[in-house]
């Protein structure tokens, strides 16, 4: 049986802890609070992130990131993109030397603009063929639920992929695999920014010729640079980019599209922020592909406006009138 640990009892840690349960792993999910670890041990159920929810007896929790860990095969990677680096660093020792690293996090990190699989590797100084990434419409609650759905285990390392794949197969959700770690990340990165502007519409008032236009266009601005950086388009096509690109643009679950609603209805960053534990990765991630995406020399409307509206030096109504006044180009642009 294949031992795996799950940093963090979030939701979405929470709902893949229950995947990998299913598909016959060994699981123990770490959790920051003594209160959410204690629901998960003694009513079965993670009462803060997935109420109502049943997590199988076999998950046990704790708060401590050593116990979760020890012996581990396959550390799992679940906390706000953010707080990776900082993590890492502080248990870089207690992590075991060969266990394959998953990304479950969507964002790029602020100020290195690298992609998580990158931080992993760089923090914990292991090869590429150690580090894997699960993207694709990953919303926990349906997740969780068990309705089916399907999603994508990168690795530059197929051998890897495979066995990951295998490992979370379960009845209700079907992995696929594929080598293409830099399009998986930048797909489930830029959607959440995507999300954001399409929720923004929706809080305007606006109804599905807007959104589907953000949704589109962002899907281009996607793919425009994922390929600078060296992915496959294909990747973008599949569930990794359009799959979970429409599923975080059109589900009332998505917190960043949940987000960008209540900019649109004209609250403040900072007022979100405070009614809410749940983190909108794409308000955090912005900035940074923004950043990502001028190094690279491509334009990025779409990134470059969220990230204007989320720092309070542009109203989402702003926004959306001027994504309309930009000068237009040929659609394949």
């Amino acid at each position: 049986m294949t031992k795996v640990a799950v940093l963090s009892a979030g939701s979405w840690g929470t709902a893949f802890a229950l995947v990998l349960a299913d598909g016959g792993g060994d699981v123990t999910l770490w959790g920051r609070r003594q209160e959410v670890v204690d629901s998960i041990n003694d009513r079965h159920e993670n009462a803060e992130y997935l109420p109502g929810i049943q997590v199988p007896p076999t998950v046990d929790a704790t708060t401590d990131p050593e116990k979760a860990m020890a012996g581990a095969d396959v550390v799992v990677w679940s906390m706000p993109s953010q707080t990776l680096r900082p993590t890492l660093e502080a248990w870089r020792d207690i992590v075991p030397r060969d266990a394959v690293s998953v990304s479950l996090m969507k964002g790029v990190e602020l100020g290195t603009v690298k992609r998580m699989s990158e931080v992993i590797q760089e923090s914990l100084d292991v090869p590429r063929r150690q580090v894997a990434v699960v993207s694709g419409p990953n919303l926990a609650k349906e997740i969780a639920r068990r309705e089916p759905a399907a999603s994508v285990v990168a690795c530059e390392d197929e051998e890897t992929a495979v066995r990951l794949q295998r490992l979370v197969h379960t009845p209700a959700f079907r992995p696929y695999t594929t080598t293409d770690v830099v399009g998986c990340e930048i797909g489930g990165a830029y959607k959440n920014v995507v999300a954001l502007s399409v929720g923004m519409a929706v809080g305007l008032g606006f109804g599905d010729n807007t959104t589907a236009s953000v949704i589109t266009r962002g899907l281009a601005e996607t793919a425009r640079l994922s390929m600078a950086l060296g992915a496959n388009p294909l990747t973008l096509m599949g569930l990794a980019g359009l799959g979970d690109l429409v599923a975080t643009c059109s589900s009332p679950l998505s917190r960043n599209r949940t987000f960008g609603e209540r900019l649109g209805l004209g609250m403040t960053t900072e007022e979100i922020y405070a009614s809410t534990r749940q983190v909108a990765e794409g308000a955090k991630s912005c900035s940074s592909l923004r950043d990502l995406a001028r190094r690279t020399g491509v334009d990025a409307p779409i990134a470059d406006h969220v990230d204007e509206v989320v720092a309070g030096r542009m109203t989402a109504r702003d926004m959306m009138e001027s994504f309309v006044a930009r000068e237009t180009k040929a659609e394949t642009d």
